[in-house]
């Protein structure tokens, strides 16, 4: 069961109503084969069987590395890499302890899926996986920009930060605040006129006298009738 589900995990769905594999369903199946291998070790009788039990605690090792890379899988597909990469790591543990003692069990192992496979897809997706995180560390960077661009700010007001913004070869860009904004400024000052009080004029009754003369003279011509 583990390894047909396994090979359509690794198929696309040719159907989309149907519902396709998911990395839990193998854990379960895996949880499965462990439990009845903790149960095998507690036969009666078998507890002084050398041989079965380190042969039991070989293929434990070899299901626990395949339970744990589905597990790790399943990280991957929520993008918790961290999480993935230690569980990958712990994958290549267990493997190799499964496949540096089973030098004297090949033939009861043969039934086993193959851990050196394992192992080789392993580190290929540890590979996948460091270059997963940058790319989605760079995306998260590129909405950090996008989320500045758009909190409506003018690009007046963010000069100093760099973000592409396609808007601006728009012709809605947001470029200044438009139309602007009313500012307080002074008012007008009040001028008072301190030096008037403290001005000397210049004397002006000669002026007077002579345009006082020359009015009478002109009046008294006029009724007479002189003429110049």
């Amino acid at each position: 069961m583990a390894k047909g589900l396994q090979k359509a995990l690794q198929q696309q769905p040719e159907d989309d109503s149907k519902r396709s594999p998911r990395p839990q369903d193998l854990i379960r199946l895996y949880d499965i084969i462990l439990q009845n291998l903790v149960e095998l070790l507690q036969l009666p009788g078998l507890e002084e069987d050398r041989a079965f039990q380190k042969e039991i605690g070989l293929k434990t090792l070899v299901f626990k590395a395949y339970r744990c890379f589905f597990i790790a899988q399943s990280y991957v597909l929520v993008k918790k890499w961290s999480e993935a990469l230690v569980l990958y790591d712990r994958v290549l543990k267990y493997a190799d302890g499964g496949s540096s003692d089973a030098g004297a069990f090949r033939n009861s192992l043969k039934d086993l899926p193959d851990v050196q496979e394992l192992i080789t897809q392993v580190r290929s997706e540890k590979c996948s996986l460091q270059a997963a995180a940058i790319l989605d560390a760079s995306d998260s960077h590129q909405t950090e920009i996008s989320s500045q661009v758009k909190d409506n700010k003018p690009l007046v007001e963010r000069f100093e930060t760099f973000c592409l913004d396609p808007s601006l070869v728009t012709k809605q860009a947001n470029l200044v605040h438009f139309p602007p904004g009313f500012q307080p400024i002074p008012c007008k000052p009040l001028f008072f006129d301190l030096a008037l009080n403290h001005v000397a004029f210049p004397p002006l009754e000669d002026k007077l006298e002579q345009k006082t003369k020359s009015g009478l003279t002109g009046y008294i011509k006029g009724i007479f009738g002189f003429r110049s």
